[in-house]
């Protein structure tokens, strides 16, 4: 498969999570090959950086999905199709040749007469006469010594020459529009996986091992495959990455203890508990407590209201909001109840979008429910746009500044919407 340059932005596809446009990833087959990146996603302008971005979409969705994630519901398939696609392998092995800008080549060990170089004694002892000293004791004057010569033509260079080719006809066109040559030798994927799992036992060099650990999973992957014209790698569910990624970022590790729960007592028999709700993230900052929960809607790019999240997701935020607020195990060190906020955070795209805004985080309104008497903070929900370019390129790292500026934003927001941001016993107050 070769694909010019010129072309690569014509592959380039930002899907709109309507039905039948939902994947995230990279459908190819030997005539074709398209990436599919999550709604709202800004392209870049320059090849250079679409392949960048592309490299990193695959690192992400790496990361982020497991193989059970990696099902897609297509409708000219009888039934989703479970890909376990390893791209992984696929990019150490292009990386490895366009590294070492050659194929692997074992150094197969020879021997040579020499007064310098490296000794193989025992060799030296059979093969050379030594002379002898006035005490006795041998001194050879010339020395078995082991020397190298590169061996391209053995097996191991073979099969990398093999998953090299394979490797550029899958994924090399993110890197060139060329294909190395095609091996001319017979290919055997049994013998193959039984000559690597033999070096890869007895190597030591961590560069190599994970080299023969990709071929490995590479040849394998080709062994089972049933459709050899089509790979998938990606999800229809990109939701939960979502998801994942701002829990990354913004969240807690241990949130249990922020989970609601409920039993039943009985009076006769034993008690009935029901598995805790669970929010998405908890984030701390300032003593203040954030219940996020992240929304791969569509609201972000459209501007349609019926693309928000529904009432059932708003009266959740608020019980979550209520039981950490009122809950003893919460208080402050002066015994106060800790400030809490609610915020919906949803995708877009902050250089193309229909609300003339530019921030990374910004506010597009708040819901509540009619059944609470609107009094305390996290009565009020803020609707957070989150730039997901930005998102996706920085779970990484210290997150300290992002979740200061996510914070700054809720509570801006909740001002700028009618609340009341907290008084100075930090208690919940109030909003008019």
């Amino acid at each position: 498969m070769e694909m010019s340059a010129e072309l690569l932005k014509s592959k380039c596809h930002v899907n709109t999570n309507e039905e039948g446009d939902r994947f995230v990833g990279i459908k190819a087959d030997s005539e074709n090959a398209m990436v599919y990146f999550p709604m709202g996603y800004q392209l870049p302008d320059t090849e250079h950086e679409r392949r960048r971005d592309i490299l990193h979409l695959i690192s992400v969705l790496s990361e982020f999905t497991a193989r059970k994630d990696r099902v897609l519901h297509m409708k000219k398939f009888e039934a989703p199709q479970s890909v376990d696609f390893p791209v992984n392998a696929y990019m150490e092995v292009i990386n490895y040749y366009l590294e070492q800008r050659s194929y692997y080549t074992e150094k197969e060990p020879i021997y040579k007469t020499s007064d310098r170089g490296n000794t193989d004694w025992a060799k030296t002892i059979r093969q050379q006469k030594p002379l002898l000293q006035a005490n006795n004791s041998p001194i050879y004057l010339k020395q078995t010594v082991r020397d190298s010569t590169p061996n391209d033509r053995n097996l191991i260079t073979q099969i990398h020459k093999y998953c090299v080719y394979e490797s550029f006809q899958k994924l090399g066109w993110l890197f060139t529009p060329n294909l190395p040559p095609k091996p001319d030798f017979p290919v055997d994927i049994k013998r193959f996986l039984i000559e690597l799992n033999d070096k890869l036992g007895k190597t030591n060099n961590d560069k190599d091992k994970r080299l023969f650990a990709s071929m490995i999973a590479m040849l394998k992957y080709i062994d089972e495959e049933t459709n050899k014209r089509q790979f998938y790698f990606g999800t229809d569910s990109f939701e939960y990455v979502w998801e994942k990624l701002i829990d990354r970022v913004f969240g807690v590790r241990n949130k249990d203890a922020y989970f609601p729960k409920a039993t039943w007592h009985l009076k006769k028999g034993k008690t009935r508990s029901f598995e805790a709700l669970r929010p998405d993230t908890i984030m701390v900052h300032n003593n203040k407590i954030f219940v996020l929960d992240a929304k791969y809607y569509r609201y972000g790019i459209t501007g349609e209201p019926l693309h928000l999240p529904e009432g059932r997701s708003i009266h959740k935020q608020i019980t979550y909001g209520e039981y950490i607020s009122t809950n003893d195990k919460f208080k402050n060190e002066n015994g106060n109840n800790p400030m809490v906020y609610n915020a919906f955070l949803m995708p877009y795209n902050s250089r193309d979008n229909i609300f003339d805004l530019s921030g990374i985080f910004e506010n597009c309104g708040e819901s509540t429910g009619e059944w609470k008497g609107q009094d305390y903070t996290y009565e009020h929900v803020q609707g957070i746009l989150v730039d997901i370019n930005y998102l996706m390129h920085h779970y990484t790292g210290n997150h300290l500044k992002k979740i200061m500026a996510l914070a700054e934003s809720i509570e801006n927001a909740l001002a700028e919407n009618g609340g009341h941001l907290p008084n100075e016993s930090g208690t919940s107050v109030s909003v008019s």
